[in-house]
């Protein structure tokens, strides 16, 4: 007596007491098959197929398809990413009084006095403890920070340092439970072409990503019209706008490389810049406890020179002075009580070498006169017409404005 149910073929170990009619159906295709003498193999497919085709009972996929590398990027460091609101008191410009009618006078009352004006940028936590990095231009002359966390608390804010020179600040805030610090990348390791996400609250729309890659590394601040700034930029094309100021720059892990800081508009797209996150970083640890952010200054007034120029120049009949036909950093002005002045240099020295490292334009002096230490000796080597100087210059605090 056959009993299928119990068969190898049939892949089952169950026998059912009562055959259904598809059960009889089975039975009798391998009653019919036995008696063919049909290989096995095809008894075997043959009694699947009605398994197959009750589609009725096949689940569709409960698991969603995966996300992109961008939304699991901004899902690590949104909840980092805070909005600055700022209000501060400016002077009111009062009328000349001598065009305002004693009538206006009566109506408007006196006009001098002030206002409120109102600010609003974008930060990132860096410490689980309250620290928040953003920049300096978004808490500047600020009387009251609020912070907005991404999930909606609102908390107090108070400016613990600035660094104009950086364009760098740091606010701390009461630290509430849950608080969640921003993963830092290491700048020093993009490369042009990497991918770069911006995040922020451009224009106060909170919670805003945008992607884009790292256009250009190490872009002087200075041929961007900034003369009073140090910085050497990521330039980005991830759209930046107003009230991203101060929010991170990702990379595809998720990672914090840069503060964004500003942007360039014309035809076409924008241009965006920020800031390292390696030096943000350095620039944060001397912030957090007050102090002040001492940078290095000579007292001169640097333009780049290629050889090209300088022969240009030297074939000018009217020319004021001949120039070494050498790339370099040309000095143009010494301010009076600098350490320049001190160690000798002169308008019309060309800067060549510093801390025995090249220097080819202002930008290359003025990094390694960042990297020096004030105080300690800074050697130079400088053209003086057909003459090769050795210089010996000690850097000062460069004073800050007032």
């Amino acid at each position: 007596m056959l009993r299928p149910a119990h068969s190898p073929l049939l892949g089952t170990a169950q026998a059912p007491r009562r055959l259904n009619s598809r059960g009889r159906w089975l039975a009798l295709l391998l009653v019919i098959g036995l008696t063919l003498g049909l290989p096995a193999r095809t008894m075997a497919l043959t009694t699947e197929l009605p398994q197959v085709a009750d589609l009725a009972s096949v689940s569709p996929p409960t698991s969603a398809p995966a996300h992109n590398f961008v939304a699991e990027a901004a899902r690590r460091a949104s909840p980092s990413v805070v909005r600055i609101d700022t209000e501060r008191e400016v002077p009111r410009q009062a009328f000349d009084p001598a065009m305002l009618d004693p009538l206006l006078r009566d109506l408007f009352g006196d006009p001098a006095g002030s206002s409120r004006e109102r600010g609003q940028g974008s930060g990132v936590v860096i410490d689980a403890d309250g620290l928040v990095l953003t920049n300096a231009h978004v808490v500047e002359r600020v009387d009251q920070v609020e912070v907005t966390l991404a999930d909606g608390r609102q908390l107090d804010g108070t400016v613990v340092g600035a660094d104009p020179v950086t364009d760098l600040a740091v606010v701390r805030i009461d630290a509430p439970r849950g608080i969640q610090a921003a993963p830092l990348g290491n700048s020093e390791a993009l490369e042009v072409g990497d991918w770069a996400i911006a995040l922020g609250s451009p224009y106060g729309l909170e919670r805003t990503v945008t992607l884009g890659i790292v256009s250009s590394l190490h872009r002087n601040i200075n041929s961007l019209g900034f003369a009073d700034k140090r910085l050497d930029l990521i330039q980005t094309d991830a759209a930046i706008n107003p009230g991203n100021s101060g929010g991170p720059l990702i990379n595809a892990a998720g990672e914090v490389i840069g503060i964004n800081t500003l942007v360039r508009s014309g035809p076409g797209a924008g241009l965006g810049f920020a800031i390292p996150i390696n030096l943000a970083r350095g620039v944060a640890d001397q912030l957090r406890t007050g102090a002040d952010v001492v940078h290095p200054y000579l007292g001169l007034q640097l333009v780049p020179l290629t050889a090209r120029r300088a022969r240009e120049n030297n074939r000018d009949p009217e020319a004021v002075l001949q120039l070494p036909e050498r790339d370099g950093a040309l000095v143009q002005r010494v301010l009076q009580g600098s350490p320049a002045e001190s160690a000798g240099l002169r308008r019309g020295d060309l800067v060549v070498a510093a801390a025995d490292q090249p220097v080819a334009d202002p930008a290359a002096l003025l990094q390694r006169v960042e990297a020096s230490r004030v105080g300690e000796a800074l050697p130079l080597k400088v053209v003086r017409g057909n003459r090769e100087l050795q210089l010996s210059i000690r850097p000062a605090a460069l004073p800050r404005a007032s």
